[in-house]
């Protein structure tokens, strides 16, 4: 058996990030694939932000000797969105397409195969629409948790190890919103987006009354997070820049691990890398990471 130890954060750009702390965090954590979201940069741009040159078999070297293989999914608009995945271990094959085909240029999903041994790892970045209620913005949102919830049952049917990790900008019960009362007519934490997420961790197969009041089947997957909390309010994984927030721990729970059930099964250590003080943060997410046996 190996561990593979999988990390995800929204870096708010990673240029910003890696001047802030980002290239301290990442040595210690012995992350051996860590995914990205909100990039905002090129190819280019991502080296120089963290300090990795090419070598000759298409790697990346990082100053600590690290090797990393860098699968990106630049967005369309300049300096908007991005996914990535960086990985120790190298890629057997890279898909970015989702839904429709406007999805396919806007640095929100990228898919990455990986050869363990015997196993095959499927390991997706994925940033979803922030939205706004009642707005252009929020069309937007629902048209992709469409393409999302069609392609991760696609997954589901298709691949035994599967894991679906980033910010997807949806809290999905009152336990993952500090005040959760104040946002219930909020993008986020609307009745309708929390529905998508009672069927994504249903039972497979099985009737989900959401509630929202909508129908629909289970599509059977674990959110890896709650399965490690419990029945808890957090762990929180973003905090507003603003006031107090992070200070006071008024966070939301955003950021996921969505495993298949025979993956989920194989985890273990899942942890929020929060950091200890307001001053000390290099982005308004802290990392979750978790550890899987293949």
């Amino acid at each position: 058996m190996t561990k593979i130890r999988v990390a995800s954060v929204n870096v708010n750009g990673i240029r910003a990030a890696a001047r802030k702390g980002m290239l301290e965090w990442l040595p210690d954590r012995g992350v051996d694939v860590l995914a990205l979201q909100e990039v905002r940069a090129s190819h280019a741009q991502l080296e120089t932000a963290l300090g990795i040159e090419a070598v000759d078999d298409g790697s990346f070297r990082a100053a600590d000797g690290t090797q990393w293989h860098i699968a990106l999914d630049e967005c369309s608009a300049k300096g908007r969105a991005g996914v990535a995945v960086l990985s120790r271990i190298p890629f057997a094959e890279v898909r970015t397409g989702i839904g429709p085909d406007d999805f396919d240029a806007t640095g929100r999903w990228i898919e990455t195969d990986l050869r363990v041994g015997d196993a095959e790892l499927t390991v997706i970045s994925c940033y979803v629409h922030s939205g706004e209620a009642e707005t252009p913005k929020q069309e937007e949102k629902w048209r992709f948790l469409d393409a999302m919830a069609e392609r991760m049952g696609q997954l589901r049917a298709e691949r035994e190890l599967v894991l679906v990790v980033g910010d997807f900008n949806v809290g999905h019960t009152e336990r993952d919103i500090k005040n959760w009362k104040g946002n219930v007519k909020r993008a986020g934490f609307l009745p309708r987006e929390r529905g998508y997420f009672d069927r994504m961790f249903g039972e497979l197969a099985a009737p989900i009354d959401a509630v929202d009041g909508s129908g629909g089947e289970g599509l059977g997957w674990v959110d890896v997070g709650r399965v490690a909390a419990g029945d808890v309010d957090g762990p929180y994984t973003w905090w507003s820049w603003r006031g107090k927030a992070f200070d006071n721990d008024t966070g939301w729970r955003i950021d996921y691990h969505a495993a298949t059930p025979a993956l989920a099964e194989r985890a273990s250590n899942y942890a929020v890398d929060r950091v200890a003080a307001y001053d000390q943060r290099w982005s308004d997410h802290a990392p979750v990471l978790a550890d899987y046996q293949l």
